[in-house]
């Protein structure tokens, strides 16, 4: 079995092929067996001990070209099976106020606590405490000797101890109510399926589908017991479960058939003078694809031709198969049939628009052979002679409505006809299923169960603090900024947002303070509270329903010129002021200025820099302002040599792309609110704020004790410097009883006759940072972080500086330089490499942007990690392929340094990259570098990394250092050499140590997740 959902011949198999052999074996079954049931797509829950798989079929299977699994990138066909940590076996905790859910797995030893070896409450642990498992169904394979049953009473005095812990800190906030250890254990099973629920919106509605009009097919071996609640709460109505649910891979297994793929590499526009090519390769693949299959025996054979097709200067490239029904004589490849109509609707649906005339490239070409089994159809089973069976037993189950006897019936006992009205239990020999009230479970004819759920049953909800319900809005609010950012990456046209994912998106409360945003870019997190907070003081009770604003000013709250904020106000029915703000930020590659890019090393105004917004109407009552907008970006700014932008296409296609992300984020907000009322939600984004406080003053109450115990004070101190000399001094005071901290940055540098300034939200950015990283676990990353600190911050200083002073450095550079002090401040771990490295390549008509890694600093625990983004970046570096298709560029190396750029110690620094590249005509290079002058540090004991180097190599062999900052016109065939800094070293180097040893912070079982939602999400934190 291979990963893309076929068999191959043993002598045939290669292992890279079948990484996902197991979980492609269930997507084959319920494509296969779940087709006869419905006509609706499906999704696939696939529910086991550690993790759950995530997929979709609607017709035909959904593969990816790439992927990674385990950091390991594998190019190969694969079905798109996303992984989430939320299995059975994910932990359970409470954490600052939070029901937590993994992604820490109990793995199969020691197992859950009911396991009887010593394992930690789990899942599966919550439902043995809710009656959804029942012990005398399972076999006596649990204990120290593996002869014993399932224990129930080591669980309830795990959930014991947790429940007494639980309600002394509801307490605490001054609530009376107690939970009963039920409550506890359905509280988690309700944050664990809302878990599961984010990879189902991101497979369905951030593609441009609506969920609820799935089917849910049900499998594995904890499937049963959430498929329910699952449904209901994705508003979906069936579910379907497989008589052979518990081992549905390997029954799909036995339902694949033999596949011989064959593929190669075109790289030609799909036009009228090509088609007879195009025909003439799927031919000889085709006929490459038959001969294979016939010698292996197999005389049914199906051949489906693909064409990997894009626009012309995009990489988002969709695989396209004409349906048998869509190919049509007067089609391009009559014989194949309409590729260009496919592949217009799926990027129609996927990305809400086409691109029009736009040349349409064909990547690869494609086929894949079905060697059809001849596979005998399932047998029927008889016809129950009443609908209603005989239950075996009653048992107390547990839920949201409280405690109801439920039959139990045996599914091996079942006949076809018979209905199961919820709430009961199903036992079948390899899973227990759990009809829950107000749904109806129907036997097919097969011995099937479709399971009808009443979507209406939900709790009522009131605006008073509930822990459990805190925990799932944690969840809603999340997915909301994740889906607005999924729809932002498949609108955008540029490769700065599309490709290198250099945008964030994030949502807001009424007063402008961060609600929730995705994991995206550091440095914008919290400049974008400033951002909205500075409209609201500007537009005050002015915008209407229909207004989208956009700003860049550093002095309303933007990063730099460069980083576009589109803001949109939510407004909810008849309510006459907005109840939430949503919105985006991009990086644009040009808008205008000194340098191509927009990046120009040696700014001194901001004048240089390009269009600046403060407050610009971009849609004023529903209408997009076209005409104003493209007149503020083609005017120059005024400052000598300053250009209007160089590339307006692509800004008014990603301004346009920030504006549907919002109104997805419109649209997610508005249905939370229908669902739960306007009241609740605003409360509980309240509570959201508060949480994130509470967290942070519970570490800045340890971090107190302990400087107390070390040092007899609780204040701390530290000072680094840019490469110029301009200090960054930092003192913190911090209250050890309330968790109050005051961080004054006086003392540092002036305002610098430069680029370096960094407007004052990139210093709040920096600090929610710090202090996110600081907590050590999962908490909602808000305004309420902030709000036990006090931020001192001098006025026209590097970190505040007059208004049109420039700042294009400072939130690349300085921003950096900013949690250095922090970090050092807190001793929390050495320097990393302190700089986004920025190379700016272009021309009048072109401009190209990306930042480099660097090494990552050693901590107490831990050896630096090589060649990554940190801290207050994370944006994807462009493939090479991509870069060399439409740039005059080529990259001739891209590696690790290999002089021990990382810094010795106990715990080594991370090493820095080499990166170079040659130019294949002339254009203007402009570099943006820190730490080409003083090293990033150690920390106790451990010795700084090495500085950086900008090089450029010329023709006759010449080797000239251009310094950290330079804007200089280079020649056809020059190579640019660019060494990035390592990270600092931590600990005292010990010369007997074994240098591969790594001491974790503790022995955790921890899930690597997997598919193309978490490819998303790991793209931006690669470099």
């Amino acid at each position: 079995m291979q990963s893309d959902g076929g068999l191959v011949r043993m002598e045939n198999f290669r292992g890279a092929r079948a990484i996902l052999s197991g979980p492609a074996g269930g997507v084959v079954g319920y494509a296969m067996t779940g087709a006869r049931e419905t006509n609706a797509p499906l999704i696939g829950f696939d529910m086991g001990g550690t993790s759950t798989d995530v997929s979709r079929y609607a017709g035909s299977y959904e593969h990816v070209i790439e992927s990674t699994t385990a950091g390991v990138t594998i190019q190969a066909p694969q079905l798109d099976i996303n992984t989430v940590a939320a299995g059975g076996g994910s932990m359970l905790f409470f954490r600052s106020g939070l029901f937590v859910v993994g992604p820490e797995s109990a793995g199969a030893h020691p197992g859950p606590a009911c396991y009887k070896k010593g394992g930690p409450l789990t899942v599966t642990d919550a439902n043995l405490i809710l009656g959804r498992l029942l012990p005398e169904y399972f076999p006596k394979i649990f204990g120290p000797k593996e002869n014993e049953a399932l224990d129930f009473a080591v669980t309830k005095e795990k959930f014991e101890k947790m429940r007494v812990v639980i309600n002394e800190y509801l307490q605490s906030g001054g609530d009376t109510k107690q939970l009963s250890v039920e409550d506890v254990a359905l509280g988690f099973i309700r944050v664990a399926n809302e878990a599961m629920c984010r990879p189902i919106r991101a497979l369905t509605q951030a593609r441009g589908l609506d969920t609820s009009q799935h089917v849910l097919a049900c499998f594995g071996g904890a499937g049963g017991q959430h498929a329910c609640s699952i449904a209901r709460e994705l508003g979906i109505s069936k579910v379907l479960v497989h008589k052979y649910a518990g081992v549905l891979s390997a029954y799909g297994m036995a339902l694949a058939d033999v596949v011989q793929e064959t593929q190669e590499p075109c790289g030609l526009s799909f036009s009228a003078e090509n088609a007879a090519f195009f025909k003439s390769r799927l031919d000889a693949l085709s006929a490459q694809c038959t001969s294979s299959l016939q010698s292996q025996g197999y005389s049914k054979i199906e051949l489906e031709p693909f064409l990997h097709l894009r626009y012309d200067g995009t990489d988002c490239a969709l695989m396209c198969s004409p349906a048998a029904t869509a190919r049509k004589e007067d089609a391009l490849l009559a014989s194949y049939g309409d590729f260009i109509d496919t592949f217009l609707q799926r990027y129609r649906t996927e990305f809400g628009f086409v691109l029009q005339n736009r040349a349409i490239v064909v990547d690869d070409i494609r086929v894949r052979g079905l060697g059809k089994n001849n596979t005998p159809p399932e047998l029927e089973i008889a016809s129950a002679s009443v609908e209603t069976p005989k239950p075996v037993g009653f048992t107390r189950i547990f839920f949201e409505q409280g405690a109801h006897e439920s039959p139990i019936y045996l599914t091996s006992s079942l006949l076809a006809g018979s209905k199961i009205i919820g709430p009961a239990i199903l036992i079948d020999q390899l899973s227990t299923i759990l009809v829950e009230p107000d749904c109806v479970a129907e036997v097919t004819k097969h011995g099937d169960l479709v399971i009808n759920v009443c979507s209406s049953n939900r709790t009522v909800v009131d605006c008073k603090l509930d822990a459990i319900q805190l925990s799932i809005f944690s969840h809603r609010f999340m997915s909301i900024a994740e889906q607005m950012g999924r729809v932002l990456q498949r609108t955008s046209i540029s490769t700065n947002i599309k490709e290198r994912l250099d945008f964030s998106c994030a949502l807001f409360g009424p007063d402008g303070g961060l609600v929730s945003n995705a994991p995206h870019i550091p440095v914008h997190l919290g400049a974008m509270q400033e951002t909205v907070q500075y409209q609201l003081r500007v537009r005050g009770d002015s915008l209407k329903n229909g207004d989208v604003i956009l700003s860049n000013h550093p002095q309303a709250g933007g990063s730099h010129l460069p980083d576009l904020t589109v803001i949109t106000p939510v407004f909810y029915r008849d309510q006459p002021k907005p109840v939430f703000f949503v919105a985006s930020r991009g990086h644009h590659a040009d808008i205008g200025g000194i340098t191509p890019g927009s990046m120009p090393p040696h700014s001194t105004s901001l004048a240089q820099e390009g269009a600046a917004f403060k407050s610009f109407l971009i849609v004023e009552g529903g209408v997009f302002q076209e005409k104003n907008i493209v007149e503020r970006l083609t005017t120059p700014s005024g400052a000598k040599g300053a250009t209007g932008t160089r590339n307006l296409p692509d800004n008014i296609s990603d301004l346009k792309a920030q504006i549907a992300a919002n109104h997805k984020g419109i649209q997610l907000v508005s249905e939370l609110i229908d669902s739960y009322g306007l009241d609740v939600v605003q409360a509980y984004m309240n509570y959201i704020q508060q949480n994130a406080e509470v967290a942070v003053r519970d570490m800045l109450k340890e971090i107190a004790q302990n400087v107390l115990k070390r040092n007899g004070s609780t204040t701390l101190e530290a000072v680094e410097f840019m490469d110029d000399g301009s200090p960054i001094k930092l003192r913190v005071e911090i209250d050890p009883v309330q968790g109050n901290a005051l961080c004054d940055f006086t003392g540092s540098g002036p305002e610098v006759w430069g680029n370096c300034n960094a407007p004052r939200a990139i210093t709040l950015s920096a600090l929610i940072y710090c202090l996110r990283c600081m907590v050590g676990h999962d908490v909602p990353l808000n305004q309420g972080c902030l709000a036990p600190i006090k931020v001192i911050v001098p006025q026209n200083s590097i970190l505040d500086p007059s208004e049109g002073a420039a700042v294009v450095g400072g939130n690349v550079l300085t921003s950096q330089r900013i949690v250095d002090t922090v970090l050092k401040t807190f001793n929390v771990c050495a320097a990393s490499c302190g700089c986004m490295n920025n190379v700016t390549i272009g021309d009048e008509e072109w401009g190209y942007y990306e930042t480099v890694a660097g090494g990552a600093g050693a901590g107490p625990t831990w050896h630096g990690a090589d060649g990554v983004h940190t801290h207050m970046t994370n944006t994807r570096i462009t493939d090479a392929e991509v870069m060399e298709l439409r740039y005059p560029i080529i990259l001739k190396r891209f590696c690790l340094r290999t002089d021990q750029s990382g810094g010795a110690g106990q715990f080594h620094g991370g090493e820095g990259v080499e990166r170079e590249l040659l130019f294949r005509k002339p254009v203007t290079l402009s570099i943006l570098t820190e730490r080409r002058t003083l090293q990033p540090y150690g920390l106790a004991g451990g010795q700084p990394a090495k500085r950086g180097l900008n090089l450029l190599r010329k023709p006759d062999g010449r080797v000239i250092s251009l310094g950290g900052k330079t804007c200089i016109d280079v020649e056809a065939g020059d190579i640019f050499l660019l060494k990035t800094p390592g990270g600092g070293g931590y600990g005292v180097p010990d010369v007997t140590a074994d240098a591969g040893k790594v001491v974790s912070h503790t022995e955790k079982h921890n899930l690597t997740e997997r598919g193309s939602v978490f490819e998303y999400r790991q793209a931006q934190e690669s470099a």
